[in-house]
């Protein structure tokens, strides 16, 4: 299994002749953070598959659209939350015929699809439209999207406590799934909370990797949580992503692509 970090929360992982592609978007568009990472070039019979989690600007663009007039294999996996921002006509203007909605899944929370050899679950996020669970072969992949943690100074105590409570509920259904990587939210803008996510999830599931995403280029904090003594256990699982375009191989040496 080979994973590249291409920017934010965006990922491409590759196995079994195929590949996974994460919370694709174009890097710009948020005034506070700009990313130049690009997609890998893959040959043209590839077998794509490209999964949004929500419509949120860092975490989605049409962009990935146009990769359907390279790859003649690609599927989308889309939040059902992302089809209201495409609609018809948007997709008319983007230059899109009937075609493409054949390629597209709109999935829903608490969901299960069989795509293209792929097993696909889905969790309600704690933000906006879903996390993902996927089996491909043997190999499971968690990527959790915006479903995290959120606790937020100023916020009301219902409010966090809901995000407490949805929290803890969904991750209580990867318990027994031992992915084999997980992709898991820590976000520096909660100051002293940002680590409550990232804690829970390594104290209730058995993954073999963790990657920790959605930094903001702040990727001190993996190393800061990397170091923490209570971690001394876990340390080995959490990989360390540190600029755009970064892989690593899982299952083999590990290394930069």
């Amino acid at each position: 299994m080979k994973i590249t970090y291409i920017h934010h929360s965006t990922f491409c992982v590759e196995l079994d002749g195929k590949v996974l592609v994460f919370d694709y978007y174009n890097g710009k568009g948020l005034p506070s953070c700009e990313y130049h990472g690009k997609l890998p070039d893959y040959p043209k019979e590839t077998q794509v598959y490209v999964f949004a989690s929500h419509s949120h600007r860092d975490h989605f663009d049409t962009e990935v659209l146009a990769w359907s007039r390279r790859y003649p294999h690609i599927h989308y996996i889309f939040s059902k939350e992302v089809k209201k921002k495409l609609g018809n006509s948007m997709l008319k203007r983007l230059g899109f015929g009937e075609e493409i909605k054949e390629r597209i899944t709109y999935v829903k929370p608490r969901e299960k699809h069989e795509i293209g050899g792929l097993a696909v679950e889905t969790l309600l996020s704690t933000d906006s439209g879903v996390a993902f669970l996927v089996t491909v072969g043997s190999k499971v992949i968690y990527h959790a999207g915006d479903l995290n943690w959120w606790r937020w100074e100023g916020e009301t105590e219902a409010f966090n406590l809901y995000q407490e409570a949805t929290y803890k509920h969904q991750i209580s259904l990867l318990a027994e799934r031992n992915p084999d990587v997980s992709f898991v939210v820590v976000d520096p803008r909660q100051e002293q909370d940002k680590f409550l996510g990232i804690d829970y999830f390594l104290q209730q599931v058995n993954s073999g990797y963790v990657v920790p995403m959605h930094l903001w280029k702040r990727y001190d904090l993996v190393r800061e949580y990397r170091d923490r003594a209570e971690n001394e256990q876990v340390c080995d699982r959490i990989l360390l992503f540190d600029r755009e375009n970064q892989s690593f191989e899982i299952g083999m040496a590990e290394g930069d692509g």
